[in-house]
């Protein structure tokens, strides 16, 4: 892990990523346009410093992708059902979640799908998470991605987005080392989020 401080384009790509999305969080009302430009920054700084990975087919990373995104939102239907059951002060913080930040008009539906949605993959798995496997291994890779995934969600104001990404983020570093495919990862968060917004919301 010594060896990842010392790595100053990760470090210098994590302190970026903090750095942007802390201002995006500030403002419930410009958060999508400081999300999107965010998001636009952070793919540009991923594919001028690692190559973009695709190791699977087409068919293997549409497949792959949409059971893998039906499967994620599948585990977090379940622990929304547990805290549910459970009556647990945590779901009014879902609730207020999907107040705050859900997408609400076409071009947030846009930009979710076209720049969000793929860019947290190729800065957090392409980027981050393939430079610290060079430092480390696989399972430290993706252990350790996914907590600087959810690092930068705390900026929210809610543990609960937090925890959430730390989830999704192991979940999806998996998939990434497993199929070496951002494009079968990208395909999977995007189902998760079709699923998550617009199917069968937790709400």
């Amino acid at each position: 892990m010594k060896k990842c401080a010392y790595d100053l384009k990760l470090v210098g790509g994590f302190l970026l990523a903090h750095l942007l999305l802390y201002f995006s969080f500030q403002d419930k009302n410009i958060f999508w346009y400081i999300f999107t430009a965010s998001l636009l920054i952070l793919i540009s700084y991923s594919i001028l410093i690692e190559q973009l990975e695709d190791k699977a087919s087409f068919s293997v990373y549409i497949i792959y992708g949409v059971v893998s995104g039906a499967l994620l939102y599948g585990l977090f239907w379940t622990g929304y059902s547990l805290l549910d059951f459970l009556n647990l002060p945590f779901l009014d913080d879902v609730s207020k979640l999907y107040n705050r930040f859900a997408p609400s008009l076409i071009w947030h539906y846009i930009v979710l799908l076209l720049v969000i949605i793929p860019g947290e993959e190729i800065f957090w798995r392409g980027f981050i998470q393939k430079r610290i496997v060079k430092h480390t291994n696989v399972w430290i890779g993706i252990i350790v991605s996914a907590l600087l995934y959810s690092s930068a969600h705390l900026y929210s104001g809610y543990p609960i987005l937090a925890l959430a990404a730390l989830v999704a983020g192991i979940f999806w570093g998996i998939l990434f080392a497993w199929k070496r495919s951002l494009p079968m990862v990208i395909v999977s968060h995007l189902i998760f989020d079709l699923l998550l917004f617009v199917v069968l919301p937790l709400q």
